[in-house]
């Protein structure tokens, strides 16, 4: 059950040495043009992917919960690809959905700043001063958009198990690095193992969906309350606001595809999370 995820800067490179590698490997890329091909399948419109892929919501709009709904369901298509294996992840976050599973190879690709802005300039006819602004702005957004949905720094070399310089190393010596390293005897893990793990995440993260589909946890709430789910068991800690609310996260719950019971850890705490307007 292989799985690679690339992580990547814009302009280093990243998109060539992934489709390079994942054609060498035989392994199936999951990228931008992947998800979007398989987005319908997830209740995801071209809009909806384009509004909630790689970005940050804004803090406290009712806009964001859709957003989020919809950030979910692309990490359903990463997490249903990651269980078939032999598997590609660029961005999205890859290594942060797959954590936990040891088997996982985690790439990133950087290059220096002037030298990703003549890339990109070049690649895409920019003007090179359009070019630096578009490069620092995706840098921030990915940046932030790691931040926000995972709480760790983008930068951090630390969650990587191959850093590569496209400056220094050529697109070749890349490919041969992720070719070699994915076999590496360190990221053995067994296949039952790694299967388990993912078919929970792909449970919890349906019933995520769904809380938060129904509004039964609305973009604020859910910060207070965390849903796990091991050998089909969902397990729910932190708290709710009501009695009612309660009872429709344990109904939601029930009718997730995948869950055969629940721990209820659950509190309730009977106060408004947010105060009212006046």
């Amino acid at each position: 059950m292989a799985i690679i995820t690339i992580s990547r800067e814009m302009g280093s490179g990243g998109i060539p040495i992934a489709h390079k590698a994942a054609e060498k490997l035989g392994y199936t890329l999951v990228n931008g043009e992947e998800i979007a091909r398989v987005a319908p399948q997830y209740g995801l419109t071209p809009e909806a992917l384009e509004k909630a892929d790689e970005k940050p919501p804004a803090f406290v709009e009712k806009v964001d919960v859709q957003m989020e709904v919809d950030f979910y369901r692309v990490e359903l298509i990463l997490l249903d690809y990651a269980l078939k294996g032999n598997v590609i992840i660029y961005g999205r976050g890859g290594q942060d959905l797959l954590k936990d599973i040891n088997s996982v190879f985690r790439v990133r690709a950087i290059a220096p700043f002037e030298e990703r802005v003549e890339r990109w300039a070049e690649r895409e006819w920019l003007d090179p001063e359009l070019a630096r602004v578009l490069v620092r702005k995706s840098d921030q957004q990915r940046a932030g958009f790691i931040k926000y949905y995972f709480d760790r720094d983008w930068n951090d070399p630390l969650h990587y198990d191959l850093t590569i310089n496209t400056s220094r190393l050529s697109e070749e010596s890349a490919i041969k690095l992720i070719c070699e390293g994915v076999k590496d005897k360190n990221l053995v893990e067994r296949k039952d193992a790694a299967k388990k793990i993912l078919m929970d995440r792909i449970v919890s993260k349906r019933a995520e969906i769904a809380l938060l589909a129904a509004g039964v946890i609305d973009g604020l709430h859910h910060y207070h309350f965390h849903l796990d789910v091991k050998e089909g068991i969902a397990i729910l800690q932190g708290h709710v606001h009501s009695d009612e609310q309660h009872q429709e996260v344990l109904a939601t719950v029930r009718g997730v595809e995948g869950v055969s019971a629940i721990q209820d850890d659950l509190e309730i705490r009977r106060y408004r999370s947010l105060p009212q307007e006046h």
